[in-house]
């Protein structure tokens, strides 16, 4: 496996087609070492909550503890995906069909997915409020606008499925929860294997995010998936973030360079020139 290596901070990935299945083949799942936590370090709201407000490099960076940083595309491990049900293989596995708008949508500026926008290399910024935390990921302009409340609470009975779900937010502690449901059956990373294929999840799946400061620039970031469509079991991810100070979101438009019209991509300049 090899890595996907950002070297700037920001600096946006070359085009879509970078996301798209020949870009993101064999990228790394390995992970930086997490720093050696200290519960009095870290930073609280004037009610005492911990505070995650500011600029974060998610699981899609190495983490280096600098201002510049290392993009990996990140995926979901498989040693730690629950067992699969016979009946949930063809959901979970999709072969390619040479066509992007059915193996990769995001080629043609169809959205990640929570799921995939989890560990994407992209920075995302935290917005903390007293009342409600809002989410804003550099890829594409996404957004989540997520209410605290009572823990366990449950959903809207009435949910209309989406991309990005239907997410409330609580704390356990020092721990913040974000429980997601009402997820469009969609691409669960950006596995895309030499030998084709892509990863989904169902409209089934249930994600509850546990993140819990380490020190002042630190954070574990576990992600459970729960899909009864496809697994025997829910499963867990465990994950990082690092706060990034000098860090700011940049602009983002997919369909100003979107070569994949038609769903045939085209290679960028960057590409046709590219040794890799």
């Amino acid at each position: 496996m090899r890595t996907c290596l950002r070297t700037s901070s920001l600096v946006a990935l070359a085009a879509v087609g970078v996301l798209s299945a020949a870009g993101l083949s064999g990228c790394s799942t390995a992970e930086a070492p997490q720093q050696a936590a200290n519960a009095q370090d870290i930073r609280r709201t004037p009610d005492g909550k911990p505070d995650f407000t500011g600029v974060w490099a998610g699981p899609g960076f190495r983490h280096t503890g600098k201002d510049t940083d290392s993009a990996t595309v990140r995926l979901y491990t498989d040693a730690k995906m629950a067992s699969i049900k016979p009946e949930g293989e063809s959901l979970f596995h999709r072969a390619h069909t040479g066509n992007v708008r059915i193996d990769d949508p995001t080629a043609i500026c169809l959205p990640n997915g929570l799921t995939r926008q989890i560990p994407s290399p992209y920075a995302q910024q935290f917005i903390q409020t007293p009342n409600q935390l809002v989410i804003l990921y550099e890829y594409m302009h996404f957004f989540r606008v997520i209410p605290f409340g009572a823990p366990n609470r449950p959903h809207a009975a009435d949910i209309e499925p989406t991309y990005m779900g239907d997410s409330l937010a609580w704390w356990d502690g020092d721990t913040l929860v974000i429980d997601t449901v009402g997820l469009n059956r969609w691409m669960l990373d950006a596995y895309h294997p030499d030998d084709g294929g892509s990863r989904w999840h169902s409209d089934q799946a249930h994600v509850v995010e546990r993140i819990k400061l380490t020190d002042r620039l630190n954070a574990s970031y576990d992600v459970t998936i729960d899909d009864p469509a496809i697994f025997t079991a829910p499963w867990v991810e465990n994950w990082s973030m690092q706060m990034k100070p000098t860090w700011k979101i940049f602009e983002f438009i997919c369909d100003d360079n979107d070569r994949c019209r038609g769903g045939k991509c085209t290679d960028s300049d960057a590409q046709k020139t590219s040794t890799q």
